[in-house]
């Protein structure tokens, strides 16, 4: 057998090996809009009906025009998500840049320090933002969720890599023509990650969005509640919507699908070349 032959063929298996990945991967968003279309005392019928047999709307039109706000709820989503999202990018490309092309004593340690941050997992957290923030009086607010998220080790890190693998010439080269930092990062540096950028924006977007744990801390007021909190108001101490969270749920992932979409290209290529060195 030929190599040519054998290359063919491990493409084929592998193919379908990630078909068949990918379709149970979906399947469980596949049943949550199935269900979406169900009456409650039909979601959970086994076997499964991919293709429900009475479809009704109701359960949308209960998440979008009931008594419980789910219109605020996405729009503090929306709120939250994109500060968060603008502010990280911008603290971060600033400080990737700085720790990527501007070389001053202890610059390393520095980074490594700030580095190290990510071994402490968020839920360690928790508690020492809740008495800080009480103390700033932000507890119950959105600025709460907002500020952890405009500063992170991990977007720093990201640019600083895709930084790194820009030509040092080209700074160079912008330097001897008379350019200050901000000329060369804002014209030379920015132009060139647009990938980078469209990456960490995924990244962050996709975290800040889908984010618990901050808001049932942080958060009191129904009116302040974001959507993976606001969820918890489709049932109550005798029933569950099941339905209803099942549309909300949908409903919550066409901004997402959006953003991926609009960044899909720039994103596979920052993933392609973020932490690569020439």
């Amino acid at each position: 057998m030929g190599y040519s032959r054998r290359k063919l063929i491990f493409k084929i298996v592998a193919t379908i090996i990630m078909a068949i990945v990918s379709i149970i991967m979906l399947m469980p968003f596949a049943w949550m809009l199935s269900a979406s279309f169900k009456p409650d005392n039909q979601i959970f019928n086994f076997p499964i009906e991919w293709i429900p047999r009475e479809i009704t709307f109701a359960n949308y039109d209960r998440v979008w025009n009931s008594d419980i706000p789910f219109t605020t709820f996405f729009l503090n989503s929306i709120k939250i998500t994109v500060i968060s999202v603008l502010g990280e990018v911008f603290t971060s490309a600033l400080a990737g840049y700085a720790f990527a092309k501007i070389k001053f004593r202890g610059s390393n340690i520095i980074f490594l320090t700030y580095l190290s941050t990510l071994v402490f997992p968020n839920q360690m957290m928790l508690i020492p933002r809740f008495v800080l923030f009480s103390q700033m009086g932000l507890y119950n607010t959105h600025w709460a969720l907002i500020l952890p998220g405009m500063f992170t080790a991990f977007g720093t890190f990201m640019l600083k890599q895709f930084f790194e693998t820009i030509p040092e010439e080209l700074s160079e080269s912008a330097k001897i023509d008379g350019a200050n930092h901000f000329v060369i990062f804002s014209r030379i540096v920015v132009p060139l990650s647009i990938s980078a950028f469209s990456a960490l924006i995924i990244f962050q977007f996709v975290g800040s969005w889908n984010e618990y744990e901050g808001p049932l801390v942080y958060l009191r007021s129904m009116e302040l509640a974001t959507i993976p909190l606001g969820l918890n108001y489709f049932k109550d101490e005798n029933s569950t919507s099941y339905g209803a969270i099942m549309a909300a749920s949908v409903c919550s992932l066409i901004p997402i699908f959006i953003v991926f979409l609009a960044f899909q290209k720039q994103f596979v290529a920052g993933i392609a070349t973020s932490g690569m060195k020439e």
